[in-house]
């Protein structure tokens, strides 16, 4: 493999992503690699089990037990799959837990909204999407050769303004939006949806499990799931497994397997995995303490840090520091972690270019005395990281002052 030289265009394409990218960095890595190991008494919070039963003894032994009754199963596409098999079990019991009529299970949540997505709209057909959508929605736009038409974050008048200016198509949101921990204004997007006849895709990715009436998620919590046409989810959050979910009507349940390119041409989620899933869903269900820990946490956190200074502009269990600069943040996620705190570093394309940010993903199980230290770390390091001259501090003082003189 030594020997073997690449063509010039993707030479010079390697090339730019080590001297853009890597060269930069004081360690020569990725900016989401930092320099320390974790210790016994790190806090990893990096991780979306927020309800913090991904190593829950009901789903290890679910896994393992159909593993040795029956392996892998049958590894084929979904598509030839028929009868009771433990994928349609599964499927009716989160479409039950979800209030839909049916769900379909797919190789992971990326795969759910590329394929679905796919399966919804024609070449140049409008689809109006948040700028702040998973990039696994703005990808199944492309899939479909539609015309991508992006709307202002969370901003319902100016999503009708690009209906009107563009007509009737579908619309793709996040309930909680995966970067900043910002809740979609759902309601408002549903009537928007229905006053224009567009259909509406909600991804409870982040929300599904933390949110609603037994975890059923936050458009359940609204009151909303029989007026929207899809949800869609990852189960490697709340779920912590590898798969993902559509859920939808019976009649497009009968559709989407035979015109959905992933569907079509990946191999089905195995069983012991559907089973671990299926001891998942059970767990979630019963979860209402995790559910209101995680929440009383989260805001712990979020009012702590507003008031430290950051400019925090999370509603959810996803506690964001907008660093800006990736050479900000290449500093804040160093003293972080020299303190024993692992957060995730989102950076470009994850984000716009100079909108880096450290995510604090917030679990049910940390202690008063973590989120304490947490508070105490981030108080610390304000000042050695700059926190005064980040354009997101400027921004949070210049709103305050706006408000005040209001």
């Amino acid at each position: 493999m030594k020997n073997i030289k690449f063509p010039n265009f993707l030479e010079d394409r390697i090339n730019k992503f080590y001297e853009d990218i890597i060269h930069p960095r004081k360690n020569k890595k990725h900016l989401v690699l930092g320099n320390e190991i974790l210790q016994p008494d790190s806090l990893i919070l990096y991780n979306n089990d927020y309800l913090s039963i991904g190593n829950h003894k009901d789903i290890v032994d679910a896994q393992i037990k159909t593993l040795e009754s029956s392996g892998n199963g049958v590894v084929m596409s979904g598509v030839f799959m028929q009868g009771d098999c433990p994928k349609k079990i599964f499927e009716d019991e989160l479409a039950n837990f979800v209030g839909h009529e049916s769900a379909i299970l797919c190789q992971s949540g990326y795969v759910a909204n590329i394929g679905l997505i796919q399966s919804l709209v024609s070449k140049d057909m409008p689809v109006y999407i948040d700028f702040s959508a998973h990039t696994s929605l703005w990808e199944g736009i492309r899939a479909a050769d539609a015309k991508t038409v992006p709307f202002l974050h969370n901003d319902p008048k100016h999503l009708e303004r690009v209906i009107k200016q563009n007509g009737q198509g579908l619309i793709l949101i996040d309930s909680l939006y995966s970067v900043m921990g910002t809740i979609a204004p759902i309601k408002e997007i549903v009537e928007i949806s229905e006053k224009y006849d567009c259909i509406l895709v909600v991804d409870e990715s982040h929300s599904l499990g933390t949110h609603g009436k037994n975890g059923a998620g936050l458009v359940n919590e609204l009151g909303l799931t029989d007026r929207i046409h899809f949800i869609t989810a990852s189960l490697a959050k709340v779920f912590a497994g590898r798969a993902g979910i559509v859920t939808c009507s019976k009649r497009f349940a009968g559709y989407f397997p035979f015109v959905s390119y992933p569907a079509i041409f990946s191999s089905v989620v195995l069983n012991h995995e559907i089973e671990g899933l299926r001891a998942t869903l059970k767990i979630i269900r019963n979860s209402d303490e995790a559910r209101k820990k995680l929440k009383e946490n989260s805001e712990y956190i979020r009012e702590n840090l507003d008031l430290i200074g950051y400019n925090i502009e999370s509603e959810s269990h996803i506690v964001s520091i907008e660093s800006g600069l990736e050479a900000d943040t290449e500093i804040l996620r160093d003293e972080l972690e020299k303190r024993g705190v692992f957060g995730a570093v989102f950076c470009s394309p994850a984000t716009p270019k100079n909108r880096s940010v450290i995510r604090l993903s917030i679990n049910s199980s940390l202690t008063k005395a973590d989120l304490d230290r947490i508070i105490r770390v981030c108080e610390e390091i304000k000042d050695i990281v700059g926190m005064k001259n980040w354009r997101s501090t400027k921004k949070k003082i210049n709103k305050s002052s706006n408000t005040t003189l209001t």
